[in-house]
């Protein structure tokens, strides 16, 4: 029997804003915004560091990939976004959060940060599978898994190709394709820095996988996982009428809205995206019958 859709709109609390055409991190084109300094971490939850946490190695799928791992309980991957590493893409306050109840991994994609590369040509497939051989390096059969901007590409095709890795997956400042009419801005950004000497391999290489991927859209109605999406109402790069698209795909799941934020909002609003995603996680799905 099919789920039916819930739509759920969150007022988030009043932040300063600048709308931008953002990116994730220091290492993304020029025209990313900076990322703003770290809140102070409630009482309610031990606060990490990134930088005290030490970084460690696994080998997939012929490569290494550098990680950090924060706080007890079920794993959840954080797949970080384009440009961005384990150090750059993620809030501590965020990270606190999610810590005080889950085991969190945070790692690289191959070419970034603490990752190693190697020749094989760069896709969102590529990056899924690496995805999934870091859930079994780690001794995990599944994971639930959050994705953020190209991060929710490379989870949705993780899902997509292995569903049983997935346990509840979010999907944060989403799209199905960097090719359409919405996702303008973003496609420029990509395309400009496939090209661009001032980036690194690794970022030229993540460009060059958004621009083959053919997009989600005709699997999307395939996934059967317990999927919640993210977006800021004032995203320009993934705006809010894609995520509005794909939840109408993915049967049963969840559309979460925060008003006046833009692209990868925990940046911004880290408690309300953090809380969010625990309250999503933690919540029990199975029909009142069982």
């Amino acid at each position: 029997m099919n789920k039916s859709l819930m739509l759920i709109l969150i007022i988030a609390s009043a932040v300063s804003l600048i709308i931008v055409a953002g990116c994730t991190s220091a290492s993304a084109p020029a025209t990313c915004p900076a990322v703003p300094p770290t809140l102070t971490g409630s009482p309610a939850w031990p606060t990490v560091s990134i930088n005290a946490t030490p970084v460690k190695y696994a080998e997939v799928n012929g490569i290494t990939l550098g990680y950090r791992e924060f706080g007890y309980g079920e794993p959840i991957l954080l797949v970080p976004g384009f440009g961005a590493t384990m150090d750059s893409q993620w809030n501590e306050t965020f990270l606190s959060i999610l810590a005080s109840k889950y085991h969190v991994y945070t790692y690289d994609h191959r070419g970034m940060g603490f990752s190693s590369d190697n020749n094989a040509t760069p896709t969102i497939s590529l990056y899924a599978e690496d995805a999934a051989g870091l859930m079994k390096a780690l001794g995990y059969d599944s994971m639930h898994v959050y994705g953020v901007s190209m991060g929710s590409s490379v989870s949705q095709q993780l899902v997509i190709d292995h569903p049983d890795r997935v346990k509840k997956l979010v999907l944060d400042s989403v799209t199905y394709s960097i090719r359409i009419p919405e996702t303008t801005l973003l496609y420029t950004i990509i395309n400009s820095s496939a090209t661009d000497p001032t980036q690194n391999d690794g970022v030229r290489e993540e460009a060059e996988a958004n621009l083959a991927w053919n997009g989600s859209w005709d699997k999307l109605s395939r996934i059967d996982n317990d999927v919640m999406l993210v977006v800021g109402t004032d995203d320009v790069l993934t705006p809010e009428p894609v995520a509005v698209r794909i939840a109408g795909q993915i049967n049963g799941s969840w559309l979460v809205r925060f008003k006046g934020l833009p692209h990868v909002g925990s940046h911004y609003a880290p408690v309300e995206y953090g809380e969010n995603a625990l309250h999503f996680i933690g919540m029990d799905e199975s029909p009142l019958s069982k």
